[in-house]
């Protein structure tokens, strides 16, 4: 009952904001994952995701966008592969 209540208050007092950070927070994980699914499947096929073929209303920023928005699944590639590869719960086999 305390939890619901203090759920309600924080709402209340952001404006209805607070129900929509946890959903923006969902999204933004989401974004992140499916990214590093793609860093990862660059590394072990060699495909990489053309970004020359997609064109928003014909601006080549978002060409830019999208890069850098693959390059946050290299980074989280990168540091999963470190973190996994200094525990003693992962060996290497190649």
């Amino acid at each position: 009952m305390d939890v619901l209540f203090a759920q309600q208050f924080l709402n209340l007092l952001t404006f209805g904001l607070w129900g929509k950070l946890g959903r923006l927070t969902h999204y933004a994980v989401d974004a992140v994952l499916i990214s590093t699914i793609l860093a990862g499947m660059r590394r072990s096929t060699g495909l990489t995701f053309n970004t020359e073929r997609v064109t928003i209303g014909g601006d080549k920023d978002a060409n830019k966008w999208i890069d850098k928005y693959l390059g946050v699944g290299e980074w989280v590639m990168d540091q999963s592969v470190a973190i996994a590869g200094s525990s003693g719960w992962f060996h290497r086999t190649r």
